[in-house]
Formats: structure tokens, sequence, C-alpha cells
């Protein structure tokens, strides 16, 4: 095998909460996020895995609580561009006859938000960094990109419910093997943190 790269998305922000669209405007975690991450650490053997992270604040910020140590951030991390829908909130936009915003399962590849970015664009920067490592590597990093890399391994392609559903506080493995992605069995949850 020549990688395993576990995903692990950032903790809540007031965004998050609201129910807003934050794509790469730089909100930082809110107090109880930081609250409940700094009791939860990184389960061995992925607490001595090379650790990176968007350079997005909520990102790096969620990694250093549950490693212990900062991370390595790299561009092609950070989350997808939502351009002009930045800030806004999917339900409001959804309700909007005048706007073209869709659910999830009705994207495909090629969905682009307003002066944003599609998922396809995503997947271009994503896939050439992740078959560059070697070895094992967590990734802290953003429900948009966590759904087009898990997509990537699953051959899904928007269209339709996603065989996977991206929850917080757990880790989710990607094997990548000479350019054949897969996904490796379920979910790791994050452990307690020792007293």
């Amino acid at each position: 095998m020549t990688a395993r790269l576990a995903l692990l998305r950032h903790g809540h922000t007031p965004w998050n909460r609201a129910g807003q669209i934050q794509g790469r405007t730089d909100i930082a975690l809110d107090p109880e996020a930081v609250t409940q991450l700094s009791r939860l650490r990184l389960p061995p053997p992925w607490d001595g895995a090379h650790l990176w992270s968007s350079p997005l604040s909520r990102a790096a910020d969620t990694a250093a609580l549950v490693a212990g140590r900062a991370a390595q951030t790299d561009a092609a991390l950070i989350e997808m561009n939502w351009g002009d829908w930045e800030g806004l909130k999917g339900a409001d936009l959804k309700a909007d006859p005048d706007v073209t915003y869709l659910d999830i399962e009705q994207w495909g590849w090629d969905y682009t938000p307003p002066k944003g970015e599609s998922p396809a664009a995503l997947r271009d920067r994503l896939v050439p960094w992740a078959e560059a490592l070697r070895g094992d590597h967590v990734a802290v990093c953003h429900i948009g990109v966590m759904r087009v890399l898990l997509a990537h391994a699953t051959g899904w392609d928007f269209d339709g419910p996603a065989p996977f559903a991206v929850k917080r506080n757990r880790l989710f493995v990607i094997e990548i093997d000479d350019g054949t992605w897969s996904v490796s069995g379920d979910p790791i949850r994050l452990i307690e943190a020792a007293p």
C-alpha cells in the first residue's frame, strides 16, 4: 500500500451552528468546540501519523487540539470556494426561486456556485496532492474536501444519496495504492484524552 489518508472534519464554528456557508471564509472555532476538542485525541496508530491541515484556522486549530501539535498546512486542503454564496444560509438560497442552489445529491461533478468552485475543480487539486503521499497521514479539513476525496474513493458522482455520511470527531480512512483508491473500514472515533 502506498498511503493511508485519515480525514477529520474541523470542529464547529458560529457559522456552522447558524447554517451559514463558510467556504474559504476564515471563521474560527467557537468556544464550545474548543472545549470539546480539548478532551479528544487521535487514536493509535493515527496519533503518530504525519499531520496535515487546511490553512484555515478552524482546521489548523482542530488539528492542534486533537493531536497536541501543529499540523503542516497545504493550500490543496482549503475548503471549496462558494463564491457569492459564502456567508449565506443554504436554506435561504434553496427557498429563493431565482437562485440555482441544489442539494448535494443533485450536484454532479460540475455544479459550481456563482464565482465559486465545482467538486471537479476540488478533485483536480486534491487527487495529485493525495497521490503524492507515502505512509500514514491525517488531514484535518472541511466537509467539501472530505466529500470530494470520499467520492473519488467510492465512485460516487454527486448524483443520488452519498454512500457515506461525514460526521465530526471521526477519522475516515482512504487507502491509495498505485492510483487505486478505496475506503478502509468504518469511520474511527477520536478517543478521550488522558486526564
